[in-house]
């Protein structure tokens, strides 16, 4: 259970993180590079921070290996912040982005059949 909880404080870090990058990214640009702006976002990125390090320490309690924790969290990354982009931007990805975002899942798929974790 606790495996678990450690992967989702992994994710929800993830996410937490690359929704406050993509939102100071689109309203740093509508707001002229007003900087008070980014504030909200560094607290949200201050709160995944708090879970990543949980999520971390956790799953390496549990898990045993730390290579299983940078998978998950590259596994994360790769699905959490092409579905956010879309999501914020409102654009679809350019051939050379979605040829290295195959390669780079192709990638943790890899080490996670190295590993025997899937």
């Amino acid at each position: 259970m606790l495996k678990i909880v450690a992967v989702a404080a992994i994710f929800l870090w993830e996410a937490l993180s690359i929704f406050a990058e993509l939102v100071a990214s689109r309203q740093f640009r509508k707001a002229g590079g007003d900087l008070a702006m980014l504030w909200p976002m560094f607290l949200l990125v201050c709160l995944g921070g708090i879970l990543l390090v949980f999520g971390c320490a956790l799953g390496y309690m549990h898990l045993k290996n730390i290579w299983i924790i940078v998978a998950i969290s590259v596994r994360a990354i790769l699905v959490v912040e092409p579905i956010l982009t879309v999501l914020l931007f409102r654009k679809v990805t350019t051939a050379g982005s979605l040829i290295g975002l195959v390669l780079g899942a192709f990638g943790v798929l890899a080490a996670h059949i190295s590993m025997k974790v899937i």
